[in-house]
This record gives C-alpha cells, structure tokens and sequence, in this order.
C-alpha cells in the first residue's frame, strides 16, 4: 500500500544519506528499524497509518522486557520519533494524527559514568617507554584522548594538516552530526607527537598510522588499548571512558561548563551531564571556597 512502513523507512534512510548524517548514523537507525519491524510484524501492522500511541507504548515495554537498559530503550524511541516526524513532514497526509507526539520519551536516569583514572593512563603510558615508532604512537595516543576528550572514531579521522602543533589546536572535522569543531592539546602531548612525527616514515596524510603506514581504526585503537592494558596488568579502559576523564579532570581544574561544552561538541548540557561524576569530595572542595558564611568573614 501507499503507506508501507517498510519502504518508507528505507526512503527515511535515504533522505538521511542526502542530507550527510555519517555512517554512525545510518547504522543506527538501520538497527533500530531492523528491530521495530520485526516488532511491527509481530503484532501485524504492516502500514504507518496503522501504528498507534498505545502500540508505540507496547513497543517500548517490549524493549524494556526484553534486556535492553534505558539508554536502549531510549535509542529506540528517537529513531521512531525521527522517523514519524520526518513522514509526518514529508507526506502531509491529510487526516493522519502523529501518534508519536502522545508518547513521552523514555526516563533516562542521569547516572554518572565513571571516567578512566589517570592513574591507569599513567601505566598504560609507562608501557610505551622504548623510542619504536608503535611505542612513541601509543604514548601520544594515550595522551592525545585524554587531552582533547575526542570521541574515539573522531581521532582516527584526524590528518596531519588539521593539527597545528605550534598553537595546540586540531580541528575536528567529522564530528558527531558533521559540526566541525576545535579541540586543544597541551604542551607535553605536543612534545611526544612532534616525536611521534619525526619516527614516521611514510606517506599517509593520517595523524594515527599503523606499522604498515595505513590509517588507524577505530578496530585498531581498540586493540592497542587492549594490548597495552594487559602489559600493564590492568583491566583495559573504554574509549570512551578517556573522554569522560577529559570531562571531569577539566571541571576539577576549574573550566566553565561552556568551555568543556564546546570542546566536547555537544549541543546541549543535558548530555554533559552524564560524563560529570562528580564525587561527594569535588562537590564538598568546590563548597569550601564558595562556602557564603566564611566568605562574608562573620
């Protein structure tokens, strides 16, 4: 029929492509829609026209009964979301009531996620101590998450000539939903990749290489983590879990949350939110110098 949810899903993903969302991206939504057809097939609805909030609502718990934490479930109801709201755009249907616009978005609960500490990127540095060209890679790497917050497939995207060593900048260009953005380096990462730099032999315009001279994955980032981990006899680190270090190791040093915003390239304060476990101690240290009645000396 004219509103077949399978075939309109595919031109939404279509759409999405022209528009030059990343891969990430349509990955996602592929997944996600994957995941909901087989629901829709279950309970028999093969049209748009047929979805309805208390469907939508059954969806969800679904999700839930069936493992996945919030953040899943909450995943899974911004595809659909997007994906209602981009038919309801295109098609005008006249008559057709958004059913999505009655079902709330899924609680997510704002629990802190816990950053890697700097002492575990202290002894996955001190593996790197030799001057081979993986050894002097792996310590600006290290060093190079920690320092930026980059999300990892963002620093396996950076060329050489988005780095500017001199000012301690890197553009980042293939950010999360395409915004290009700047992130900082400070003066010690910049010693260990000038080092870096002059170990190289090769031609690749990419920062990160392999022994092969190819372009570093994000597979393969992963894999010197991992490696790197084992050498130093400790549980091996997220990726991610660099950037949320980056978060709070800057809140701890006093930058403004608007600062850290723009670094970290998200558009709102909401997700930052969820890298900021701050500790009883760091809320009790920034009271103390805020503390109204010492400062007013009474």
């Amino acid at each position: 029929g004219g509103q077949d949810l399978h075939k309109w899903m595919q031109a939404f993903i279509v759409d999405r492509k022209t528009s030059q969302v990343s891969r990430h991206t349509i990955a996602f939504y592929n997944v996600e829609f994957r995941r909901f057809l087989s629901f829709c097939e279950g309970v028999r609805v093969r049209e748009i026209e047929s979805i309805s909030a208390e469907m939508l609502r059954a969806y969800l718990l679904h999700l839930t009964e069936t493992g996945r934490n919030p953040g899943g479930v909450n995943a899974g109801y911004r595809a659909i979301k997007s994906f209602l709201l981009w038919y309801e755009n295109e098609v005008e249907p006249p008559g057709w009531k958004n059913p999505i616009r009655k079902v709330k978005t899924p609680r997510l609960d704002v629990k802190p996620l816990d950053p890697v500490e700097l002492g575990a990127v202290h002894k996955l540095i001190d593996t790197c101590g030799g001057d081979t060209l993986l050894d002097l890679r792996d310590k600006a790497l290290f060093m190079f998450l920690l320092d930026t917050g980059a999300r990892a497939f963002e620093v396996c995207a950076v060329d050489l000539d988005d780095v500017d060593l001199l000012r301690g900048t890197v553009i980042i260009r293939k950010g999360k939903g395409s915004k290009p953005r700047i992130v900082c380096l400070g003066k010690r990462t910049r010693k260990v990749l000038r080092q870096y730099g002059r170990a190289r032999s090769d031609n690749n315009r990419a920062l990160w290489v392999t022994n092969g001279g190819e372009r570093l994955t994000y597979w393969g980032l992963n894999q010197i983590v991992r490696r790197r981990a084992v050498k130093a006899g400790i549980d091996k680190p997220g990726l991610h879990d660099f950037r949320r270090a980056f978060a709070l190791n800057c809140l701890r040093a006093g930058m403004d949350v608007y600062s850290l915003q723009k670094l970290m390239g998200h558009s709102d304060l909401q997700v930052l939110r969820r890298y900021l476990a701050q500790t009883d101690e760091d809320l009790k240290a920034a009271f103390v110098s805020a503390s109204p009645v010492d400062n007013a000396g009474f």
